[in-house]
């Protein structure tokens, strides 16, 4: 990463005239230098453009974390083949909200808000946490450990902990019962031999062995940034993935600076309409 410091310096000194802001996504990825960041790959985030579909990931992804919807028809077929190329597979699932289209919606509803989420039509929130969804939640559990999968990220995990979301759809469950709710889920993912991933914050996270960050063109580290970088600290995976963005590379130099070069990047590019894949 020797480069890009080089590179972060000359435009410090010269004033990053527009020229500079294009920095070359060859020298980014460039090998030299010690950094604990991996490539990602990303089948199950959409935001503005397409994810990248597993045939890609099997054939390019190599060292890498990927996450993948476990439960989409054509994953399972695929898992040898993506981890054959030393990957590490990440299985994506929602805590915090029960999704319509999953097969164990109906063991899920008792324990959901009548209401669906406004943002995402066919999910609805999690409404209480001390009854039997824990049993529903580790059913699942069980089946991504049975298919081979090193990681499991938990979407949805900061749902009861703001006071707006909770009066607008009558979430019963209390901030603290939704804490103990991912702590003891990612207790049972560790139970199984697998790790687990935060996503947007690690309050009250610190046995998770990752964070994941969505950060977008307007609104860019937006995040508790000592979090973030207590994970780094602690030579824990940190993923950033930014959507909407003409400029990836410049905003991965400016989150570089912020942070350290151990952070892991994906890029959602607004020419290509494809995630741009960083630290391969």
């Amino acid at each position: 990463m020797k480069k890009i410091i080089s590179l972060l310096l000359v435009c410090i000194i010269a004033s990053c005239n527009e020229s500079d802001d294009n920095l070359n996504l060859e020298e980014i990825n460039s090998p030299e230098g010690s950094s604990n960041a991996i490539a990602v790959f990303n089948h199950a985030y959409i935001e503005n453009y397409e994810v990248d579909q597993v045939a890609y990931i099997a054939l390019n992804a190599t060292n890498a974390y990927v996450l993948v919807d476990p439960f989409e028809d054509d994953v399972a077929e695929s898992i040898a083949e993506i981890k054959a190329n030393g990957n590490q597979l990440a299985a994506y699932i929602s805590i915090g909200t029960g999704e319509d289209w999953r097969d164990d919606f109906n063991e899920l509803q008792p324990f959901l808000t009548t209401e669906q989420w406004a943002e995402w039509p066919g999910e609805y929130f999690v409404n209480t946490t001390t009854t039997g969804i824990i049993d529903v939640m580790k059913a699942r559990i069980d089946k991504i450990a049975d298919l081979g999968f090193d990681w499991i990220e938990f979407d949805n995990m900061d749902w009861a902990l703001y006071d707006d979301t909770r009066e607008t759809y009558g979430i019963e469950v209390s901030k603290e019962e939704g804490i103990a709710y991912y702590q003891e889920l990612c207790n049972y993912v560790h139970e199984k031999g697998m790790k687990c991933m935060a996503k947007n914050f690690v309050e009250n996270a610190e046995d998770f062995d990752g964070v994941t960050y969505e950060s977008y063109n307007d609104e860019k580290n937006w995040w508790d940034t000592s979090g973030a970088q207590s994970f780094l600290d602690d030579e824990k995976l940190v993923v950033i993935i930014h959507y909407n963005e003409s400029n990836c590379n410049q905003v991965y130099a400016d989150y570089q600076a912020i942070y350290n070069e151990d952070l892991s990047f994906i890029c959602e590019d607004t020419t290509t309409k494809k995630y741009l894949h960083y630290n391969e």
